[in-house]
């Protein structure tokens, strides 16, 4: 799907064709559609299918007069009563006289931008749509870091009332998404210093400062992943070594409870067969026995629990 827009401080327009200044907006566009844009708008065929490709990682290129950014954007699925937090790379094409944009899916970021809910958005000032896009991007990773901080809380206290290993696997999970959310602002990160310092990008004094604002912000957005990962490494950490501290306790009762009774289950097996014993011609001898293994038992286990305990 390949649609047209021309926006404007005041108004915003869908077209039917480009035009100079408008923001060509393309989700998982078909490779007939690809052919189309590279042929209308003079755009490399490498360029187009690169930003389409879901193993891409974040770079700058240029060619014939065209620049390609490959940011990656954060993206949250349910998945089993849960949600799984990932990253899904962007494509963003700088021509002449054109923006293009290109997703192998829908996502709310671009979509804020066709529906005007970004304030100062204008399809034609590009450098400036661009930075927006990539603020957008990293105030969407914010946002999702957040949600990750108190979905752990969340596992965090009901791990503490039930010591369930469901939990675990989906602290194991949100870990795993905060991997790769680093790994992605890392990449965008180098993208904004690539920008930063690039000459053929034009920009005007209000784009460097907000080129600068998202440069600050997608370092503490790699700040929180940092630390949100070391307190979700610390806690799964703790949980796991009480749950294990918990199993070695039920081992160490059953073992001592075992003790207790290895005695009785001796004496039984030497004087409850029809077999000649030692001492069985003594009326009281049962009770003695009995008393005997059982203050062994439970002598052997108390010096046993002072031991491990």
């Amino acid at each position: 799907m390949i649609r047209f827009f021309c926006a404007t401080a005041d108004s915003m327009t869908e077209l039917n064709l480009p035009e100079p200044g408008c923001w060509v907006y393309a989700v998982k566009p078909s490779a007939g559609e690809l052919i189309q844009l590279h042929e209308s708008m003079d755009i490399p065929i490498r360029f187009l299918r690169a930003a389409i490709d879901e193993e891409e990682s974040a770079h700058i290129d240029h060619e014939s007069g065209c620049t390609l950014l490959m940011v990656d954007m954060p993206v949250v699925e349910s998945e089993g009563g849960a949600f799984v937090y990932s990253t899904i790379p962007i494509g963003i094409i700088l021509t002449a006289d054109c923006a293009v944009t290109l997703a192998t899916r829908e996502c709310a970021v671009l979509n804020d931008f066709f529906e005007r809910r970004v304030r100062g958005f204008v399809s034609a000032q590009r450098t400036r749509f661009i930075l927006q896009i990539l603020g957008m991007i990293t105030s969407k990773f914010i946002v999702y870091l957040k949600q990750i901080d108190k979905t752990a809380s969340m596992l965090e206290q009901r791990l503490i009332d039930s010591m369930s290993a469901a939990e675990l696997v989906q602290m194991l999970k949100l870990e795993k998404s905060l991997v790769y959310f680093t790994a992605s602002l890392r990449g965008n990160a180098a993208v904004l210093e690539r920008i930063l310092r690039q000459h053929h990008i034009e920009k005007l004094p209000e784009d460097l400062e907000l080129l600068e604002d998202v440069i600050i912000e997608n370092s503490q957005a790699i700040e929180m992943c940092a630390i949100y990962r070391d307190v979700l490494s610390g806690a799964r950490n703790a949980f796991s070594a009480l749950t294990a501290n918990s199993t070695r306790r039920v081992t160490r009762m059953l073992t001592l409870a075992f003790v207790a009774v290895a005695p009785l289950m001796l004496a039984g097996l030497l004087w409850g067969m029809r077999v000649q014993a030692p001492l069985t011609e003594h009326r009281f001898i049962f009770a003695f026995i009995i008393i005997i293994a059982t203050g062994s038992g439970v002598g052997i286990s108390a010096y046993l629990y002072r031991k491990i305990k």
